[in-house]
């Protein structure tokens, strides 16, 4: 007694491994409706804001959404290119980059951008890659530190949408590379390319966005991958303690964040006498808000004004070469 063979979806299919290449994302245009629409769904996420739903809430819609889009859409308008947002430009020339040197190496894969908030979103790319019956499905978030707020959030948008599938690919998620050789190697190759091109200034400050302190204490990992990114670094650069410091940015509301916080720590270089400085941020891989407009232009005014005479931004990796060979390496540590 024999059986019908059926054909089956999967039978056929030449793709077999799907990369999910995912960012925090990026309001669709520079404009109060567009940053506000970003900031509703960002500032939502209970793993963004640890607070319970009925306090946060109402400040969240009678406070927050209805005043501060004017001004994070200013902000917003000051560092948007001609064809799109720094990040989701540069995050697509990483996809596309990325793509070819798989490709190159010999990889039968696809690789896809999903943004956690904003478009393309990350149920968009995961159902691009769903159409495509994939076998393994690697997730890589850009974020080098984890912290539950990014890459913890990332997993929950991820796990809502597979959740519906009838059959799972095999997942694989990296869930942090801030001390993974590649990374340094990139990271330090733009350091000394920059100082090579500009000259090295008294002291590097090397910043990463903030956290609430409540975080850490609560267990979160992030503040301790940040000083170990920053100790590997400074190694590479041979750098000497007093030569450099890390510090942290972006941080919003009145309570306590982790420190040093990078705007107080610069005034403070700047009034003890410390007149040139590079900065670096080696959490954001890819330029954005907060480091085109807060690190590049408004912290720099900050030191100028308080008495520094030369501040240097040095650039996130972005698409460079180096930080795509170390995806790509990265990558195929889990294909």
């Amino acid at each position: 007694m024999g059986f019908k063979e059926y054909d089956h979806p999967f039978q056929n299919q030449t793709t077999h491994v799907g990369i999910l290449l995912t960012s925090l994302g990026t309001p669709n245009t520079p404009t109060p409706s567009g940053v506000r629409q970003f900031l509703r769904e960002f500032l939502s996420d209970p793993k963004v804001i640890e607070m319970p739903r009925l306090l946060w809430l109402p400040i969240l819609y009678g406070f927050i959404l209805p005043i501060r889009p004017y001004y994070v859409a200013r902000l917003y308008q000051s560092i948007w290119r001609e064809d799109d947002s720094p990040l989701r430009s540069f995050a697509n020339k990483v996809g596309n980059s990325l793509q070819k040197e798989l490709n190159h190496r010999g990889q039968s894969v696809k690789v896809v951008l999903g943004m956690r908030y904003g478009f393309p979103s990350i149920a968009q790319a995961l159902e691009e890659l769903h159409q495509l019956h994939i076998k393994r499905l690697i997730i890589l978030p850009l974020y080098p530190q984890y912290s539950g707020s990014t890459t913890g959030s990332t997993f929950d948008a991820i796990a809502k949408t597979i959740s519906k599938w009838r059959w799972l690919p095999e997942l694989h998620m990296i869930m942090h590379y801030h001390n993974d050789h590649g990374y340094l190697d990139a990271l330090t190759e733009n350091v000394k390319a920059t100082w090579e091109k500009r000259g090295r200034g008294e002291r590097l400050l090397i910043s990463f966005h903030g956290l609430p302190n409540r975080y850490f204490l609560a267990g979160d990992p992030y503040y301790h991958q940040c000083c170990e990114t920053a100790q590997l670094l400074a190694d590479r650069l041979q750098l000497k303690q007093e030569d450099w410091q890390i510090a942290f940015q972006s941080r919003f509301g009145r309570e306590e964040w982790l420190k040093p916080y990078a705007d107080h720590l610069l005034v403070e270089w700047a009034k003890a006498g410390v007149k040139y400085i590079d900065v670096v941020c080696p959490g954001f891989v890819i330029d954005c808000l907060e480091t085109l407009e807060e690190m590049a232009e408004r912290n720099k005014k900050l030191f100028l004004q308080a008495g520094g005479e030369s501040y240097h931004y040095i650039p996130a990796l972005n698409d460079k070469k180096s930080h795509i060979f170390s995806l790509a390496n990265l990558v195929e540590q889990h294909i």
